[in-house]
């Protein structure tokens, strides 16, 4: 069950966190993974671990909020592989803060990177999906694309449009074998959550991590790796009749 093999996998920001890992759990099953991230060097590290498990990958730099960028790493997908079997767009930035503390210049950086994104991406992987006759978009949303969540004001709201772009393409591409899902986490700790924490709360490192844990229900966060097996679920043909849904990985947040 979900092997992937023969599958052209590309994971846009690959080289860390959870697109590191859905990298890496894609490779094992078998997928070509194609790493793509704004710091080459990050996913190549992420290839580099890929390839010494016995894994297939190569990676490449993209901005995915510049268009030209977009069009360049995937052309050369598909230069090298003839196809796109799955793209999960997974690049993405955070931002905390209400509407009053949000800035233009926050609104327009958030809404490049994690709606635009998404946009440029799934609008360059499309056509090739459409001529080999089939294909699978995954987006990474959040659990703030469902329930309210205090001082996330823009990263809601990029969320929730990843939400609704999900059923969208879900819905006008259904006919052409092509189904687009997303996912929605509550808080999972990865290295990025570590950073921003100590960039934004020094000194206060651990009451901020432990209230980061004791939001979801079973008293801590995700993991990348729990992330990267729900994406493995919807990326193969075992999930082959869902499409144009969200799906909560949340540690019981909804049920609260």
């Amino acid at each position: 069950m979900f092997n992937l093999s023969g599958k052209v996998a590309v994971v846009t920001g690959g080289g860390s966190g959870i697109g590191e890992a859905i990298a890496s759990v894609f490779a094992r099953q078998g997928a070509h993974v194609v790493a793509l991230d704004l710091d080459e060097k990050a996913a190549s590290r992420t290839v580099s671990a890929i390839r010494a498990a016995g894994g297939v990958a190569d990676a490449g730099a993209c901005d995915v909020s510049d268009a030209a960028q977009v069009r360049s790493a995937f052309e050369a997908v598909e230069r090298a592989h003839r196809r796109i079997d799955i793209l999960v767009n997974n690049a993405g930035i955070a931002h905390v803060g209400t509407i009053a503390e949000t800035s233009e210049h926050d609104f327009d950086r958030l809404y490049r990177v994690n709606v635009k994104g998404v946009f440029l991406c799934s609008q360059a992987a499309l056509p090739a999906m459409v001529r080999q006759g089939g294909g699978v978009i995954l987006n990474l949303a959040s659990i703030v694309a469902l329930v309210g969540v205090a001082e996330r004001f823009a990263y809601s709201m990029t969320k929730g449009a990843v939400h609704t772009m999900t059923k969208s393409i879900a819905i006008d591409y259904v006919k052409q074998n092509i189904r687009c899902n997303c996912i929605c986490p509550a808080r999972v700790h990865t290295p990025f959550v570590d950073e921003f924490v100590a960039r934004h709360y020094a000194g206060r490192e651990k009451e901020v991590l432990q209230q980061l844990a004791e939001y979801q229900p079973m008293g801590r966060m995700g993991t990348a790796e729990e992330v990267a097996n729900l994406a493995l679920y919807l990326c193969s043909d075992e999930a082959s009749f869902v499409t144009g849904q969200a799906y909560p990985i949340d540690g019981g947040v909804l049920n609260q």
